[in-house]
């Protein structure tokens, strides 16, 4: 779980660096910015008050360009070409913008749980600026997640979009944002560096573990915060085409598990939602059944990205 920038864990040991021509060292590869940790061989980590589980929400808030090709469609293109405008598509993705996002938050504020934002950069000065606007009215954390909805791998510049997304977040929230959760997950063996250099603190395009996990980067550590792909709402009920019930029934039986091994070793568990998936009048009911669900149970820690981070850092499995 750790590198040697902090306490090594037992049995654990520290991945070397490797250095280029110019003697500078050169992380690129997982095995060198992060060391291999066996869940089973790890001391106890301690959550607040003794918790069981921490759960956090991230709420996925996009700006997609109707002049480009969408990042995702729910109606296929006719005949699979790819067509621009894709209107059908970018229309659903902006009902979730227009409707369905004010599903998601009354849920959350009735049941006085905190997301963790992880919005393109773009909606803070577009026409979606309104959703921003009420989301940093309630206090909920900003994280980068792109200047726009576009991977990574396709900008000419990534490190200057990634830098561009810290200072526009930092400008219209005043605090500077410490997460970051890539377009699609997907980042290039350069792109930690880059969000460490630009400051973000932590990242979720590294799904490897239910602990959070210390990497190495040319610019100091980036922590991989626990991030489960099979339970988020795109990937089961668009990708994978589940029904609403199955992803509800999915999400219980991953914090059954969590909660029982946590008692032993105490997890976390996330959730990703996207407005114009789980924010639709057929699927907003599993939403917060889900939440009223693991609510009544003790020991369960609903917490933000932030929080965790925060708790990780001031209190590191003790050795």
């Amino acid at each position: 779980m750790h590198t040697a920038v902090r306490r090594p864990m037992i049995g654990v040991v520290a991945p070397p660096a490797r250095a280029d021509h110019t003697g500078a060292h050169d992380l690129k590869l997982p095995h060198e910015r992060f060391a291999y940790s066996p869940m089973n061989a790890r001391p106890r980590w301690a959550l607040p008050k003794g918790a069981r589980i921490a759960v956090y929400c991230v709420l996925n808030v996009e700006e997609w360009n109707i002049e480009k090709p969408v990042a995702r469609e729910y109606l296929s293109s006719p005949a699979g070409v790819v067509t621009v405008p894709n209107v059908p598509n970018w229309s659903w993705h902006e009902y979730g913008m227009r409707v369905g996002i004010w599903r998601v938050i009354d849920a959350l504020v009735k049941r006085r749980i905190d997301a963790s934002v992880a919005i393109n950069a773009c909606v803070c000065e577009g026409p979606g600026e309104p959703v921003a606007r009420a989301l940093k009215e309630l206090g909920w954390e900003f994280m980068g997640h792109g200047h726009t909805q576009a991977a990574l791998h396709s900008l000419p510049d990534q490190r200057e979009a990634i830098r561009q997304s810290f200072g526009i977040l930092e400008r219209y929230t005043g605090v500077a944002p410490r997460g970051w959760l890539g377009p699609g997950l997907h980042e290039t063996l350069d792109t930690l560096d880059w969000l460490a250099e630009a400051g973000f603190k932590y990242v979720f395009d590294w799904p490897l573990d239910e602990h959070p996990i210390e990497m190495r980067t040319a610019h100091g550590p980036v922590v991989a915060m626990p991030y489960s792909m099979e339970t988020g709402d795109l990937p089961m009920m668009v990708v994978h085409h589940h029904q609403s019930d199955v992803w509800l029934k999915r999400m219980k039986d991953q914090f059954d598990r969590l909660y029982r091994e946590g008692a032993r070793q105490p997890r976390v568990m996330s959730m990703s939602v996207h407005p114009f998936v789980i924010g639709v009048p057929h699927r907003i009911r599993y939403f917060e059944a889900l939440f009223d669900y693991m609510r009544r149970h003790k020991g369960v820690w609903f917490a933000t990205a932030a929080q965790i981070y925060d708790w990780y850092r001031e209190h590191p499995p003790s050795t």
